[in-house]
């Protein structure tokens, strides 16, 4: 028997713990994906509300208002608008909090405006009594015509009812909770008598926000009620108004606060954490103790996922038929994943420090704190989520950047976030730290490996500092600046949103490159198995005669092994490249996986993984970075040794080598001018600190 389903939008400001009631509502039945035609991330859950119904929850970007100034709140306007979006919702909830329910409900009155069915919930109900909050919550429901949830998502308060509430729907009123129109009296009723069958509210959003709305005449609508932008500005600055009139006398009577009674300590913790110097201390430490921990905490499980995946490719070796096949699993498909998850500790606790740090609230102190220092360089305080995002991925962080109204800050944030050291070099520092740093301690408490990790971390963060310095000088673009951000109160971070965002981003990136990864290497294992022309199918009798009786058995069939990688079609690639590597310390090895790594940056370790596992077969259990620490150049000294080491974390540390990057900079900014300038730039810049790094140093 079918199960009837209800369609659900979850929508609210900023900071409201709108994610946190999503995640309590679908748990993992959640799909990431993206709006079709834009990049704006979307999130879509399943709920069970009883044996026979379930709903689909959508989490809308969080908007302050309907009046959108950013493309992410017009995803919100476009849904509600348009009948025909397959996510139309039948009802749509409105998430506020507690602390800030002056400000959260003008948009539910706006919502409310649009005659949908529609439910509000106000969360963090648990911090009432701490701020002196009483509300009554009946009359409430009566002024704003509708049905009131009061949930605290962090004790999972009043979820059970929201559940019955959204599976009761038909019940809401969809009465507004005001007349909007008597903004302009005139205007509105000849736009009523000439649109006798549309809904107002509808067609005003129609003419004042850039929208797709496919079910009205746009220019019809915009050529007989045009007014100029002032004129519309004004407009609107009455509806909100009169809005935060009607707010205000209900919240009189609906809701008190007594100061007396709070018992917060907000205030002082500010005081503290955006201290001008005491803030930046703080920060700073903070960062430090993440790095460190990242390695240390991190070793263990890595070095088990590192050895296991080395035993795994020698049972395959061992136990399976011989053949092309056996070779493919146990040359390249399993060293390739290797060479990826062996990862995923680091990038756990990289994801799990900032979403911590995002949950409890202390993000947006940095934003506001770090506001100062970034107008210096043409950006804003708002560049900093992107730029501290970056620390995951560059695709999401230059989306991020949407959040910017003015276009400038906007295009220079975009453009400098790649050199933000992301989630997927964090397999090639990882690695080349490991092999060319010891593993000591300084002072007895400072790992030199976590303090070489973060050095590279601060390094891409100043790269991207006075590149955008350099871009505020170069572009002559004209636009005008505001800075607003929100602090949010201090929560303790929940444990559930928490590991949600961890499981969804790791997963993310572990499937994201895994198919990379696994294509990458299947096709680097033929071009590495296979060769053209006698030199490679007589490999074993060439090196035989060359060898003599100077070598035994095992040692002829490393050599065979080694000469027919140098002979193959990956062979023939690397050694023509070779001339325009060597300067910068690489051998035609790490230039394939350099050059494999332009399609996404975490390759480079698999692609390396994959030529070691088809070049030597003398010591198969060897671990990837073994295998890396014993690979020699001809005379015998070592291939990753320090100046080499330092060279390739300076190449990755500036080199634009992720394609997806440069697609979705072309997205942002609608033109490939600035993506190609990206990639010459940085590719140029990188392979330029590289030569004189390695020369110096070798």
């Amino acid at each position: 028997m079918a199960q009837e389903l209800i369609k659900v939008a979850l929508i609210g400001n900023p900071n409201t713990g709108k994610t946190s009631v999503f995640n309590h509502l679908t748990g993992l039945h959640q799909q990431v994906g993206n709006y079709p035609g834009i990049t704006v991330e979307k999130k879509i859950g399943v709920c069970k509300l009883s044996e026979e119904v379930k709903a689909t929850i959508i989490d809308l970007p969080g908007t302050y208002s309907l009046n959108a100034s950013s493309i992410d709140e017009n995803v919100v306007i476009e849904l509600l608008l348009n009948k025909k979006d397959e996510n139309f919702p039948d009802v749509v909830v409105v998430v506020t909090e507690v602390e800030n329910l002056k400000r959260n409900l003008l948009l539910f009155t706006q919502i409310k405006d649009l005659e949908l069915p529609t439910l509000l919930v106000i969360n963090m109900s648990d911090r009432m009594q701490l701020k002196g909050i009483e509300l009554n919550i009946p009359l409430l429901e009566k002024e704003l015509k509708t049905s009131i949830a009061l949930v605290s998502s962090r004790k999972n308060i009043g979820i059970e009812k929201l559940k019955d509430l959204i599976l009761n729907y038909k019940h809401l009123s969809t009465e507004p909770c005001l007349n909007a129109s008597v903004i302009d009296v005139e205007y509105f009723d000849k736009l009523r008598r000439a649109f006798p069958n549309q809904l107002l509210y509808k067609l005003w959003l129609v003419i004042t926000q850039d929208v797709n709305f496919l079910n009205l005449e746009r220019k019809e609508l915009q050529s007989s009620f045009t007014k100029s932008h002032a004129d519309l500005r004004r407009l609107q600055q009455k509806e909100t108004i009169k809005r935060y009139q009607f707010i205000n006398d209900t919240l009189k009577i609906g809701q008190k606060i007594d100061s007396s009674k709070a018992t917060d300590i907000r205030a002082k913790l500010d005081r503290i954490l955006t201290h001008k110097v005491l803030g930046y201390l703080i920060f700073f430490a903070i960062l430090f103790g993440i790095f460190q921990s990242i390695f240390e905490w991190s070793k263990i499980p890595m070095d088990f996922i590192d050895s296991s995946f080395a035993n795994l490719s020698s049972y395959a070796k061992t136990y399976l038929p011989s053949g092309e096949f056996t070779n493919l699993i146990s040359e390249g498909i399993i060293p390739g994943i290797g060479g990826i998850l062996i990862f995923i500790p680091q990038i756990v606790f990289l994801f799990l420090f900032i979403s911590v740090l995002e949950e409890s609230g202390y993000m947006s102190r940095v934003v506001f704190l770090m506001d100062k220092i970034m107008r210096r360089f043409g950006l804003s305080g708002k560049s900093v989520v992107p730029l501290i995002s970056g620390t995951a991925c560059a695709i999401p962080a230059i989306m991020g950047a949407r959040n910017i109204e003015n276009w400038k800050e906007r295009l220079i944030t975009i453009l400098v976030t790649p050199f933000i050291t992301c989630s997927a070099r964090l397999p090639v520092y990882a690695i080349i730290i490991a092999l060319i740093i010891p593993n000591e301690k300084l002072y007895g408490f400072m790992s030199l490996q976590g303090l070489t990790l973060m050095i590279l971390y601060l390094l891409g963060f100043g790269m991207a500092i006075l590149s955008a310095y350099i871009l505020n000088k170069i572009l002559k673009i004209k636009s005008k600046s505001y800075f607003v951000v929100e602090m949010p109160s201090y929560k303790i971070p929940m444990f559930k949103n928490v590991s949600i965002n961890v499981l969804e981003k790791t997963k993310s990136f572990v499937f994201g490159a895994g198919k990379i990864i696994l294509a990458i290497s299947i096709i680097l294992w033929f071009l590495g198995s296979h060769g053209p022309g006698k030199d490679f199918k007589n490999a074993r009798q060439i090196v035989t005669e060359k060898a003599g009786n100077e070598l035994n058995q095992a040692n002829i069939d490393n050599q065979v092994s080694e000469y027919k990688l140098e002979h193959s079609y990956i062979g023939i690639i690397g050694k023509s490249i070779e001339p325009v590597i060597k300067p910068l310390g690489y051998d035609w090895k790490i230039g394939i996986a350099v050059v494999s790594s332009f399609a996404a940056r975490e390759v480079f370790v698999g692609t390396l993984a994959t030529i070691y596992s088809v070049g030597n077969h003398s010591n198969e259990e060897a671990t990837i970075k073994e295998q890396m620490k014993n690979e020699v150049r001809e005379d015998g000294k070592p291939v990753f040794n320090f100046a080499t080491g330092i060279s390739l974390l300076l190449f990755y540390a500036f080199a634009m080598q992720c394609a997806s990057t440069l697609a979705i900079v072309k997205k942002e900014t609608n033109s490939w001018k600035w993506p190609l300038i990206q990639l010459v730039f940085m590719s140029g810049f990188a392979y330029l600190v590289a030569l004189m790094a390695f020369q110096f140093l070798k």
